[in-house]
């Protein structure tokens, strides 16, 4: 029908039958989403995702013959445009991370409420990032050590930012303005587009287009760079 957008295509990858029916039952229940594929496995999903064109893949970490991370390389190596939203029981500081460097949209955990599921795949599949409050602190807290983003040429901007002395970064902060500051804090500690406005008593759409300016001066697209780049400067200083 006219004016009516077309629902959000998403696969699941679960080796649990399980968790897969739930997700199913959940994300059918909202009318702009559609289940259009489950595997059991990374290597079953090649096949699942070429045929049922997804937009947005639900991706677990562990799971046999073929893992969530190697799994999600390989997908956007060969569709860039994919949305993958890893959701899985592990927090693992590497496991986040690698997912993150592999091009992976969001991280979540399986204890995530219903509706933050629902809203959080409307959200990568809008070209968005989206993390677990808990595991942006533990983005930060793993890169902000000695060891983060030190070796090797796989990391992400902003893996490689928090490991900098903080120069360049700080230079980034300087530039922004004083509310563009006051909302790059905020995002840095975690709080939402939503606890910003509150706090600042601002429009949700006054945060969210401070936001956008942030992610240009920085240079980045998404809101855990942004709060690597932010944290690495203040750390230097």
């Amino acid at each position: 029908m006219d004016g009516v957008s077309a629902p959000i295509r998403v696969v699941l990858v679960d080796d649990d039958h399980l968790v897969r029916a739930g997700l199913r039952l959940l994300l059918s229940g909202d009318d702009g989403i559609e289940v259009v594929g489950e595997a059991g496995d990374g290597l079953e999903a090649e096949g699942v995702v070429a045929s049922a064109a997804p937009d947005v893949v639900l991706m677990d970490i562990r799971m046999p013959r073929c893992d969530g991370l190697a799994a999600t390389e390989r997908e956007l190596r060969k569709q860039p445009e994919l949305a993958v939203l890893v959701l899985t029981t592990f927090q693992d500081d590497d496991l986040v991370l690698g997912a993150l460097q592999r091009g992976a949209r969001g991280f979540l955990l399986k204890d995530t409420p219903p509706q933050r599921l629902v809203e959080a795949v409307r959200t990568v599949a809008a070209g968005r990032s989206i993390l677990s409050p808990s595991v942006l602190d533990r983005v930060i807290a793993f890169a902000a050590s000695s060891g983060a983003g030190s070796g090797g040429s796989s990391g992400t901007a902003s893996v490689s930012a928090a490991a900098s002395d903080g120069g360049a970064e700080r230079a980034l902060l300087a530039a922004l303005t004083e509310r563009e500051t006051e909302v790059a804090l905020a995002v840095a500690a975690g709080a939402s587009n939503a606890q910003i406005a509150a706090d600042l008593f601002v429009s949700l759409a006054t945060v969210k287009t401070h936001v956008g300016h942030v992610y240009e001066k920085f240079g980045v697209d998404n809101r855990v760079q942004l709060a690597l780049v932010v944290h690495a400067a203040r750390r230097g200083a």
